[in-house]
């Protein structure tokens, strides 16, 4: 039995629509799963955010078709903040680890890269 942790993850998406949007939010779950070696029946919840800019479908939609669809998910909208960073998608998973905070890995891909880069890789 292990502790409820969170991870975060971002990612940004070229265009509003569906098929993009769903690959991009597929490849940022993947590799938050694979970074830090999370098993799908470790996962507590997830909520999405999205931009305002991208409306074309639910992030969460892309997780449930990867097979996530018994987890509880929600989606948000995310703060429009001037100058941030456009049609991006974030993300924090509650998952039940075993693993100290220190060795967990949050991931950001694409145009989101630059984010966090406070956070070791």
């Amino acid at each position: 039995m292990g502790s409820i942790r969170a991870l975060r993850g971002a990612t940004t998406c070229d265009v509003d629509e569906p098929d993009h949007i769903s690959e991009r939010v597929v490849a940022l779950l993947e590799r938050v799963l694979e970074r830090n070696e999370v098993d799908k029946e470790d996962v507590v919840s997830i909520l999405f955010t999205a931009t305002d800019d991208l409306h074309s479908m639910f992030p969460a939609a892309a997780a449930r078709a990867m097979g996530l669809g018994d987890v509880p998910l929600i989606c948000a909208r995310e703060l429009d903040i001037q100058g941030g960073t456009p049609r991006c998608i974030r993300v924090l998973v509650h998952l039940s680890t075993p693993k100290p905070r220190s060795a967990l890995h949050h991931v950001y891909l694409e145009g989101a890269k630059g984010l966090r880069d406070d956070l070791p890789e």
